[in-house]
């Protein structure tokens, strides 16, 4: 059982043989970072007596930053199943809190836990999954990654094609070790491409999840040997990489998202749901695919999930209704990749769901119909000319993150311009 106290955490700790214990988070753009103390500073720790610079968490270091502190979560602590077990290293994820112990703006963790608030107030309740792909690529001497992949196997194939197995069956072994979850895992259509696909849980604790999942996959696949990479688009001519979130409401234990009476069978809160989702796509879609990489990946397939709509067969939809319907009925946002902020993109989604719930709109227009839809952003700049649009994702991401997080991808936005890649170099050098 996991600990849900600070004494507890000492406890555990104890009867675990620790020595260190990383003190998790993640900064603006979605990176997970740490401190790490020994276990004689545990007790500080839990206390929230442990700083360092706002700079850290907001990428941007100058004279006006701030002392900020890690306040640690009890019931994130994990001890490390790779580490030895005397000496062992454990971790708790942690807000982010200001000297007097209230919430940092730019604490992405504290606006999901604001979002869940939100919720519980409308007695709803929302579980969320997640779909993770990633691909596995050879590495050097030196251990660094080149992009050659792993192997050369297609969708759902099998050893000997499939030669990252073994690495990814370690990730599922360790995965569940730590508490999650697994519903499948399986080899996905790109050469050296999987996915691993996580059980519903609270937004909270999934974004908990997605955030460690990361970790965890890339440190296994270095015990292979091999660089795992969340990169949405790393290889051109080949599909990318995604993290489809299921989503679920439910209502006094009763999958609220069904309704047989309905059209579609799908409640008139499941059509507030997809309507405030795809109200606020352009903007949320700055936020759930944050690198100027993300937009080679949508709107370069078959199975584009570039449209602002919903369907039950239509791939090219960002939202999808799977065809089970009762307690299995759920939406699937498709289109984010997994370098997002895991905290800001559920707390947006959520918010953003609930608002057209609040606001009574309907279900819109399936795209099985086949009726002209908008799509989303075709890269980051027009992705963040939206984002700067909306007022109502800057009033739930705060001003501080709001604007934070605006100039950090413009900034990146504008230096992928500036430089030269080497496109231009073969198609230009030679013909001009």
């Amino acid at each position: 059982m996991l600990p849900v106290t600070a004494q507890e955490v000492m406890e555990k700790a104890q009867e675990y043989h620790v020595k260190f214990v990383r003190l998790q988070f993640t900064d603006i753009q979605g990176s997970f970072k740490n401190i790490a103390v020994t276990v004689e500073e545990l007790e500080r720790a839990l206390n929230a007596k442990i700083s360092f610079d706002s700079g850290v968490l907001e990428g941007k270091y100058g004279p006006r930053q701030q002392d900020v502190f890690l306040k640690p979560d009890p019931t994130t602590f994990q001890v490390f199943p790779w580490r030895p077990r005397e000496g062992a290293v454990a971790r708790l994820i942690c807000d982010v809190v200001t000297a007097e112990g209230t919430p940092y703006p730019g604490c992405g963790r504290s606006k999901l836990r604001d979002s869940v608030k939100v919720s519980e107030k409308t007695n709803l309740e929302l579980s969320v999954g997640a779909e993770i792909e990633f691909f596995l690529f050879h590495t050097d001497q030196q251990g660094q990654p080149i992009p050659r992949p792993h192997d050369d196997a297609g969708i759902c194939d099998l050893t000997p094609v499939d030669l990252g197995e073994n690495a990814r069956r370690d990730m599922v072994l360790t995965l569940e070790e730590m508490g999650f979850q697994i519903v499948s895992s399986h080899h996905e259509n790109s050469p050296g491409q999987h996915e691993i696909v996580l059980r519903e849980e609270s937004p909270l604790s999934m974004a908990d999840k997605i955030a460690t999942f990361k970790y965890v996959v890339r440190t296994i696949a270095q015990r292979h040997g091999l660089h795992a990479s969340f990169m949405p688009k790393p290889l051109p001519g080949h599909s990318g990489s995604g993290m489809a979130l299921n989503l679920c409401l439910w209502q006094d234990a009763e999958n609220a998202l069904f309704d047989a009476a309905n059209p579609h069978e799908l409640s008139s809160l499941a059509g507030g749901f997809i309507a405030g989702i795809t109200d606020h796509a352009s903007a949320i879609t700055a936020v759930a695919n944050p690198l100027v990489n993300s937009y080679k990946r949508l709107g370069n397939s078959e199975l584009d999930r570039v449209l602002k709509g919903w369907s039950e067969g239509n791939r090219n939809s960002m939202i999808r209704v799977p065809s089970q319907r009762g307690v299995d009925t759920r939406i699937v946002l498709r289109s984010p990749d997994a370098t997002c902020n895991p905290y800001l993109a559920v707390a947006l989604i959520m918010q953003a769901g609930l608002k057209g719930i609040e606001q009574k709109r309907p279900l819109p227009v399936s795209l099985d119909e086949d009726v002209i839809f908008d799509r989303v952003p075709r890269n980051l700049g027009e992705a963040l000319e939206a984002l700067n649009q909306d007022e109502f994702v800057r009033q739930i991401l705060g001003s501080h993150t709001f604007e934070r997080y605006l100039e950090i991808k413009r900034l990146e936005w504008d230096q992928f311009h500036y430089d030269v890649h080497p496109w231009e170099i073969e198609r230009y050098l030679t013909n001009y």
